[in-house]
């Protein structure tokens, strides 16, 4: 597996999972507006640490994810 540099987060656009609420859920952001990677951090703790997903592969558990709640 190759590794990458983490792009620069600085002025991200952060999004929370359509499944988060105001009682503070277990649940992730991610960033869009980067094309290779998709960054993900816990959205409750904005400032901790991002990981960072090949976008391919995180099309791939999303499909999953979808497939398992259908």
């Amino acid at each position: 597996m190759e590794r990458r540099s983490r792009p620069d987060l600085n002025g991200a656009a952060w999004r929370k999972s359509s499944y988060s609420n105001q009682e503070g859920g277990n649940c992730v952001e991610v960033a869009d507006g980067f094309p290779a990677v998709v960054p993900v951090r816990d959205s409750k703790v904005p400032h901790g640490p991002v990981l960072c997903f090949e976008a391919a592969s995180w099309a791939v558990f999303i499909d999953e994810l979808k497939a398992q709640l259908a």
